[in-house]
């Protein structure tokens, strides 16, 4: 697939299932990632990639973060927080690690990793997976931040989560550049 033809096909997979991305697999899209818009080289951005048991162990995370939440929480929805990192074979952690930058102001570093999450989008495509980009509550949580061991300055871009497609892709809706462009002058 060319890249043209990628970029505007892309589309987020809800329903995920093994196989997930090989390690060797994974080597292609950090080296894609790794390729975002960087003023001044900074790389204010890291990935953790989680796989296997892990996956459960985040979900035990989710359900504790958001019973600390919200105490009234039922089993059945402490459940569902549980069951959330298991709808995918892996899932990266895009995490923005922001610096004191006197040319880069904070924007600048969380698009870029913003960038190279979408980067590890398109790689994981090309590759034959699928992939969905979440975010929800615990990608604010100081609970999350600290279970994932996240430091002061850095904060979740989201949840990546990666797999093979189930089912057929959603139909993409037609977008035409005058929906969203126009002259300047």
């Amino acid at each position: 697939m060319d890249a043209l033809t990628l970029l505007k096909t892309r589309n987020s997979a809800a329903k995920l299932c093994a196989p997930g991305p090989k390690d060797e697999d994974l080597e292609e899209i950090f080296a894609a990632a790794s390729r975002a818009p960087d003023h001044s080289r900074l790389r204010p951005w890291r990935f953790l990639v989680v796989r296997g048991e892990s996956l459960s162990a985040l979900g035990e995370l989710f359900a504790t973060a958001a019973m600390q939440r919200n105490r009234e929480l039922s089993e059945a929805d402490c459940q569902r927080f549980r069951l959330q990192p298991l709808r995918a074979p892996l899932i990266l952690v895009v995490i923005a690690c922001i610096k004191d930058h006197p040319k880069v102001p904070v924007i600048e570093q969380q698009l870029s990793a913003g960038c190279a999450a979408h980067g590890a989008l398109l790689a994981a495509e090309a590759l034959g997976y699928a992939a969905i980009w979440r975010t929800g509550e615990n990608a604010f949580d100081p609970l999350v931040h600290k279970g994932l061991g996240l430091e002061g300055h850095e904060e979740i871009s989201g949840f990546l989560y990666m797999g093979t497609r189930e089912g057929s892709a959603k139909p993409l809706p037609e977008m035409l550049p005058t929906d969203f462009m126009k002259e300047w002058r």
